[in-house]
């Protein structure tokens, strides 16, 4: 009799076990998939690839002088397009802040406007023994914190002063006196370079274009510049630059033509290599769809030809130098067919990446030979100028002596017209709706399945109150997705909800209380992964936004293929709901809930498919608009956004295009990644309220803010109770 209560008393504590002791790691036993974690960058990389295949087709089927003339024009015309629209040139309103003679030349350290309030600080060195105008080189500085005034970048920059050549050296944005989110207090960025760019940069993303506009624009500005010097020959201009100053170099020579000789260092590569190696790099590499467009680095050389052009490189660089070398390869074929093969040269060293002897000598001997400067070619030592004496500014940045705009004020003027537009749209709702689906549709590159394939079973566990299942079902590419089914054992109702949360199934799974409230009112439940979360994520690319671990590279390689991370996942939604309509035959009802920011994706679904009834976003933001807007907001936000949607629509939008459908929004957080107050709430909703309303069904939509008085699990189930 003892043994028997003893037994009965273990078999309930079993049955009984909270979800999250259960083994729902699928991917432990698939080992075969065990490269789960990397499907969504991969996904990212084969697209490219087929992309980067036409590019190279295209190319292989030129062949006479005609055709490449023709695919030169091509390509500048798509650059200027991807680029974005170029500002009108205003007042420059340059001004000689201070001047530090030496023996051999002096520096005049010089601020000047790119655009309207918009300050670049740079110094103008110029050798004592001017004859007549003389050649002048821009030169652009590779991600220090202190701009041109490190001492590798003072060394190059004082060398071509010595031999002769005007040199006016600035501080791209994010570097030196420049610096976007100075904390002065602290007399630094919490940010490092990269980053400094990647910050705002993802914000210029949202609003539909890259943010090398700017720094582009900076480089054009820096030529109008050394126009207004009566030294300079206006015929004899050159630029170059290391690492970022390279990528600079490379994108502002290949659109401005008063830039006659050229030579990026360390920067040139394939787009091929790039994914194959470092992947993706900092926001102002990468151009809006660049690779969906047919473009690659190569082309920012060809479309230069027959201009003089040196590839600065080294054989251990991150940058691959096998990447390099096929890229000269192309482009010395380029220059050959416009019969100017001698004008594309490349010099490299083993080196790492880094300034090397030999490199500085072949670019120093390129400059003298193109710009007509001849003379000795050799490195040799100078004394180094110490940082504060370069100061351009009183207190050495911008933040606090000038202010002035930025990045992120410039971007925001762009946002705040599109959120005008986007009203203007709104006002006739009918008609705007009815196109809402297409336009999500384009811009987070989402294709329907062509087709979905078969799903793995994998599992099950048998409990008193519930069955738990896990499957395999297909992806979009050559990965799983991991699927967890919960079926009451009781009283099962007809209708399933699908919980997707930011942090992944497992993590779903322990909130338990939740889930088992769920299946007592007769409920079966899936959670599930996509490519970037939880056991499909985030893998070896985990980006460079220093906050939340978050990947800003992966989203950079959605937005150069032109499929959003977003447009990625809601195909892999659609493979979710093909399983349930076609695995789970007992159901009829498919409803969804979404928690943190993948709201965004599953209110994309949606839209796209209206078999999700029902739909419930828990603490998610609600807007791009508003994330864009935010000064400081959340990285972590940022893979579950759609480059260039607000030229279109934003997530109220999609809210509005459910209409009439139940939608329930929870506890919703602003781009801070803070709780949205009531007036936050109000602006967010104003539009999915306004058409609920007048279509006579204000009751399907509701919201509710974080309050003490009620848990989210409980808004969640007294909703669900009300609403299914």
């Amino acid at each position: 009799m003892k043994n028997r209560q003893l037994l009965s008393l273990v078999i309930i504590f079993v049955t009984t076990a909270p979800l999250c002791s259960q083994d729902l790691n699928l991917f432990d036993y698939w080992t075969f998939y065990s490269d789960a974690q990397n499907s969504m960058y991969k996904t990212s990389c084969a697209l490219a690839f087929e992309q980067i295949d036409r590019r190279e087709l295209a190319i292989s089927q030129l062949i006479t002088k005609k055709d490449y003339l023709a695919r030169q024009e091509t390509v500048k015309e798509k650059l200027l397009r991807i680029i974005g629209p170029m500002p009108e040139k205003t007042p420059l309103n340059p001004r000689i802040t201070g001047v530090i003679t030496k023996d051999d030349y002096r520096v005049e350290k010089v601020i000047f406007e790119s655009l309207p309030n918009y300050y670049v600080t740079a110094a103008l060195f110029l050798p004592k023994k001017l004859k007549g105008k003389a050649p002048a080189i821009i030169y652009a500085s590779g991600h220090t914190e202190n701009g041109f005034r490190s001492e590798t970048y003072q060394h190059i920059i004082i060398n071509l002063v010595m031999k002769g050549f005007i040199v006016l050296a600035f501080d791209p944005v994010g570097q030196g006196e420049r610096l976007q989110y100075f904390v002065e207090d602290e007399g630094k960025s919490p940010f490092g370079p990269t980053t400094e760019y990647s910050y705002p940069g993802a914000q210029c993303y949202i609003s539909g274009y890259s943010p090398a506009k700017y720094f582009i624009w900076d480089g054009i500005r820096c030529v109008d510049y050394l126009l207004t010097r009566k030294e300079v020959d206006p015929k004899r201009i050159g630029m170059t630059g290391r690492s970022g100053g390279g990528t600079q170099t490379a994108y502002t020579a290949a659109v401005d033509d008063r830039i006659l000789a050229a030579a990026p260092e360390a920067f040139i590569t394939s787009m091929e290599y790039i994914f194959k190696t470092i992947g993706p790099q900092d926001a102002e590499q990468n151009l809006f769809h660049m690779i969906d467009e047919g473009i690659d680095h190569a082309d920012l050389l060809e479309i230069r030809a027959p201009r003089p052009c040196l590839m600065v490189t080294t054989t251990r660089d991150f940058f691959s130098i096998q990447g390099a070398r096929e890229t000269y390869k192309e482009v010395e074929h380029f220059y050959e067919a416009l019969g100017s093969k001698e004008l594309i040269n490349m010099v490299e060293d083993d080196d790492v990446h880094s300034s090397t002897r030999k490199n500085r000598e072949a670019m120093y001997a390129f400059f003298q030979k193109y710009l007509e400067n001849p003379g000795s070619s050799e490195d040799v030592e100078v004394s180094i100028l110490d940082e504060k004496e370069l100061w351009v500014t009183e207190t050495g940045q911008l933040a606090t002596s000038l202010k002035g705009e930025t990045l992120y004020s410039l971007n925001k003027r762009v946002v705040e017209k599109q959120i005008e537009n986007l009203e203007t749209l709104r006002s006739d709702s009918e008609r705007y709706l009815a196109g809402i689906a297409d336009s999500a549709k384009q811009w987070s590159g989402f294709e329907y399945p062509g087709s979905y394939g078969s799903s793995v079973f994998s599992g099950r566990f048998v409990e008193k109150e519930q069955i738990i299942e896990k499957y395999l079902v297909p992806g979009s590419s050559n990965y799983m997705l991991p699927v967890v089914l919960l079926l009451p054992t009781q009283k099962r109702k007809n209708e399933i909800i699908l919980i997707l949360d930011e942090q992944g199934l497992e993590h779903a799974a322990k909130n338990d209380s939740l889930i088992r409230s769920i299946l007592q009112k007769g409920y079966s439940v899936l959670l599930f992964d996509v490519p970037g979360i939880g056991s499909l994520g985030p893998g070896y690319m985990r980006g460079d936004s220093q906050i939340d671990n978050t990947s800003f590279n992966q989203w950079f390689a959605g937005i150069i293929t032109n499929k959003s991370l977003v447009g990625m996942r809601v195909e892999d939604i659609f493979r979710i709901l093909s399983f349930v309509k076609t695995d789970l035959e007992e159901v009829e009802v498919i409803s969804a809930l979404a928690f943190g920011a993948t709201g965004s994706e599953l209110l994309h679904a949606a839209v796209f498919d209206e078999t999700i009834q029902k739909v419930g976003i828990i603490g998610s933001f609600l807007s791009f608009a508003d994330i864009a807007l935010s000064e400081k907001y959340s990285p972590r936000f940022i893979p579950s956004t759609v480059a260039g949607a607000l030229t279109e629509y934003d997530l109220p939008d999609l809210i509005a295009g459910l209409c009439p459908r139940k939608v329930f929004i929870i506890d919703p957080v602003t781009g801070h990644g803070l709780s949205a107050s009531e007036r936050e709430v109000s602006d967010f909703l104003t539009f999915p309220i306004e058409v609920y309303s007048k279509q006579g069904v204000k009751e399907n939509f509701k919201h509710s803010m974080e309050n003490k008085n009620q848990s989210t699990n409980e808004k969640i189930i007294s909703w669900i109770e009300q609403a299914f």
